[in-house]
C-alpha cells in the first residue's frame, strides 16, 4: 500500500455480518458470558448480561467486531431491542444505520 492509497473502511463487510433476523439471536438474558480473545483482546473478557453497563459494553464490542455466530451466541434479542437507543448513542451512527436497515425492528425504538 502506498501513502496515497486509502485504508479500507471499518464498515467494509459489516452488512454480511449482521444476522438475517433477530429471531436467530439466542444469547442469554442473565448470567455471565466469556468472549474469546479474538473479540476481547484488549480489555475485559467476561461480561454480566444482567448488568446494563457491562451488557452495553459487550453489545457495542460485538457490533464492532463480532461475526454472525458471535451475535447468535452472545446477544439476546429482547435485551438488544431494549438497549438499542443507548447503543445508538455509544456506537458509530453509520454502523447502527446498517443494522437498522437490515433489522428494521431495531429502528422502531
Amino acid at each position: 500500500m502506498t501513502s496515497t492509497e486509502a485504508l479500507p473502511s471499518r464498515l467494509h463487510g459489516v452488512v454480511d455480518r449482521i444476522p438475517a433476523s433477530l429471531g436467530l439471536l439466542a444469547g442469554p438474558d442473565q448470567g455471565r458470558v466469556s468472549l474469546p480473545v479474538r473479540l476481547a483482546w484488549s480489555g475485559p473478557t467476561e461480561f454480566d448480561v444482567t448488568d446494563p453497563r457491562e451488557r452495553l459494553t459487550l453489545y457495542c464490542l460485538l457490533l464492532d467486531c463480532g461475526q454472525p455466530d458471535d451475535f447468535i451466541r452472545y446477544v439476546n434479542p429482547t435485551l438488544l431491542r431494549r438497549d438499542w437507543p443507548r447503543i445508538c448513542r455509544l456506537t458509530a451512527r453509520r454502523l447502527t444505520r446498517l443494522w437498522e436497515r437490515k433489522l428494521p425492528e431495531l429502528a422502531a425504538h
